[in-house]
């Protein structure tokens, strides 16, 4: 009865016991006497807002259920009846007494000595940061991390800040990393609106993010490098016809720009080269394993975002990027160093950490690598960054895994990262001459507009919808067949028309 009552809290009336009666019967015959117990255990009051078990073991003895003393297992069983009148550092001889009580018929059936441990006197110091991250520390009356306390609790007043701009169904995580060390050094898995929840474990799809890895693979591969022509235009892969965000297409572009723009042809176009088999394998080695939907095998979209990794795993493999290549996953916990697993060339790192360090937009010149990615849908936005030291990760959407509509990676969540970099030292890093020489061979490429589809010369076969394509030009564009207007979308830079034999675009 006292489970039923704590499932389904009524006000206390005869007819609110005779349901909790049958409620207590319907939960053991479904759950049996263990099952009511486990169940009354996890929802029992330990006074205050302490419920359960193990919080209260740990707010009174510090320890988790398992590592109690006889006396302490006692007097925890005798609290839930009066919580508020029982606590042992208000009410010390009260509980002592109760206590014994309990204590004495544990003692007649045989299962522990009589010697009661002493009481507390006030309630053990539970963490006020990063509450999150108790359940998954080892059981221990004292813990050491690798998180910097003033680091942390900037962060997360930071967080609450930016969760004041940011709609109300919307969650954020955050984590800084140190790029060397690998230790995590701040982190906001949103306490405020997801609860227990940590999102920065939470698996969610990587829109563009997972970009980088691709060229960089590719570079160590020789199939490209920073300064190689790359074409982004119109293409199928079997069935798969990728497209770009903006629905156009740039024409021949360096794979330095290409990344930084984060194209989706040339990524898919690299990633067929690089083997999306190999490209999962290569990242599930260095500790960062893809998730794919049930019966999935790695394939194209994969570039896209068709995958889902954590934010904790993203970002342990961006500190590669930051460093010499090299894998393996961040830590919370004080460790021995160890060698870390092979994952990218360092050669190819360095290049692609090189084409990544550029303005932040708004913000000017930071000396910071970064890159952002969104989701299908506007589900996920994401953005990743690091100077010479620190590695940054923002991840802005639902927890419930819904959109939140004309949600992008560069509105939300780069705004958030450059703020991030506003709580660390200045630590820049240096940029090769490389960047400034693959860049001048864009100049003029995005600007030019050419006709795609149909071609200089084509004439149509009969009547019927054709799709007119162009890349280049500045949106919003305007389409003319024999001189007349069509309807065309703003950001578009295509349009069907029915035209007729004869017609001239």
């Amino acid at each position: 009865m006292q489970a039923a009552c704590l499932l389904e809290p009524r006000p206390r009336t005869v007819r609110s016991k005779l349901i909790e009666m049958a409620r207590a019967v319907q939960l053991e015959a479904h759950y049996g006497r263990l099952g009511v117990l486990e169940i009354w255990l996890t929802l029992a009051p330990f006074g205050g807002n302490l419920e359960g078990i193990r919080a209260g073991s740990l707010a009174w003895f510090g320890v988790p259920p398992d590592a109690l003393e006889p006396a302490q297992a006692a007097l925890l069983v005798a609290i839930p009846r009066r919580p508020e009148r029982l606590g042992p550092d208000r009410h010390v001889a009260a509980a002592a007494v109760v206590r014994d009580r309990v204590l004495a018929v544990g003692v007649r059936a045989g299962l522990f000595d009589p010697a009661p441990s002493p009481l507390p006197i006030t309630r053990v110091e539970l963490p006020l940061h990063a509450p999150q991250l108790t359940a998954s520390l080892p059981h221990a009356p004292e813990v050491h991390t690798t998180l910097d306390l003033p680091l942390q609790s900037a962060l997360e007043r930071l967080a609450r800040d930016c969760l004041e701009a940011l709609p109300r169904p919307a969650s954020l995580a955050m984590l800084i990393a140190d790029a060397g060390s690998r230790e995590i050094r701040a982190l906001w898995g949103d306490q405020a609106r997801a609860g227990a929840i940590d999102l920065t474990m939470a698996v969610r799809s990587p829109g563009s993010a997972l970009k980088p890895f691709i060229y960089a693979m590719a570079f160590a591969d020789g199939t490209a490098a920073p300064d190689t022509v790359v074409p982004d235009l119109p293409r199928r892969f079997g069935a798969y016809a990728p497209e770009n965000f903006d629905r156009g297409f740039a024409g021949s572009i360096s794979a330095a720009e290409a990344l930084r723009r984060s194209l989706n042809l040339p990524a898919a176009a690299l990633l067929d080269r690089v083997g999306p088999l190999r490209f999962a394998a290569t990242l599930r080695a260095a500790g960062a394993a893809l998730r794919l939907p049930g019966g999935a095998d790695p394939s194209l979209p994969l570039a896209l975002g068709g995958d889902g990794i954590t934010l904790r795993n993203a970002a342990a493999i961006y500190a590669a990027l930051a460093t010499d290549g090299t894998g393996g996953p961040l830590h919370l916990l004080t460790v021995p160093a160890r060698p870390r697993p092979d994952f990218l060339a360092a050669s190819a790192a360095r290049e692609v950490a090189d084409v990544l360090t550029r303005p932040l937009p708004e913000f000017g010149p930071r000396g910071i690598a970064w890159k952002t990615g969104t989701s299908w849908g506007g589900r996920d936005a994401w953005a990743f960054g690091f100077d010479a030291h620190d590695v940054v990760s923002v991840w802005v959407g639902r927890s419930d895994d819904t959109s939140l509509p004309g949600a992008t990676s560069s509105s939300l969540a780069l705004p958030l990262m450059s703020r991030v970099f506003d709580l660390l030292p200045r630590d820049p890093r240096g940029v090769m001459q490389a960047q400034a020489r693959s860049s001048r061979l864009d100049v003029g490429a995005a600007d030019a507009l050419h006709l795609l589809f149909p071609p200089s010369g084509a004439v149509l076969s009969s009547h019927g919808p054709v799709t007119i394509r162009v890349m280049g030009g500045r949106r919003p564009l305007s389409f003319l067949v024999d001189g007349a207007p069509l309807p065309s979308d703003r950001i578009r830079r295509e349009v069907r028309a029915n035209v007729q034999v004869g017609d001239m675009p």
